[in-house]
Formats: C-alpha cells, sequence, structure tokens
C-alpha cells in the first residue's frame, strides 16, 4: 500500500484496504465497478480465502483510470482505462 499511495503525477491516487472499509467507501467503489468479492467455489476449495479480507485492497488513481488489485485473485491486477478502449 506505500508503493502505491506514493505514486505520484497521474498515477497519483488512494488506495483502500478491505478491511476495516466503511460502507459508505464500500458503497462508492461498488457503484464505480471497482470492488471485487470473496473468491468463488473454486478459490475457497484452495483456501484462497482463507484470511479474507486481510491483506487485500483497490487501489485508484484521482482520475479513476488506473487501478490495482491487491491479492483478489492474483498478487497483483494492474488495469489501465482510457475513453473508448
Amino acid at each position: 500500500s506505500s508503493t502505491l499511495s506514493g505514486l505520484s503525477g497521474e498515477l497519483k491516487g488512494t488506495f483502500y484496504p478491505l478491511t476495516g472499509m466503511s460502507k459508505e467507501v464500500q458503497q462508492k467503489l461498488i457503484d464505480d465497478h471497482f470492488l471485487f468479492k470473496e473468491g468463488d467455489r473454486f478459490l475457497q476449495t484452495a483456501n484462497a480465502c482463507r484470511f479474507w479480507p486481510t491483506g487485500r485492497g483497490i487501489f485508484h488513481n484521482d482520475d479513476k483510470t488506473f487501478l490495482v488489485w491487491v491479492n483478489e485473485e492474483d498478487h497483483l491486477r494492474i488495469i489501465s482505462m482510457q475513453m473508448g478502449g
């Protein structure tokens, strides 16, 4: 989280840890289609969700065009978006 929060320029943004996330922030991320959910039955069978939501979070830049999902299904999932793309 400190590495992502230290980004500057057009990548400057905010990291939201899932642990302790307020209902307001959770709803905002759901409305933006950024929030990921706990794993499916296959991930649960593999114990990949054993410590849910500890160690997981979402980062997005201020423009909401660059996202990083931390420990969702992959260690890091980096998503970059642009208009018309």
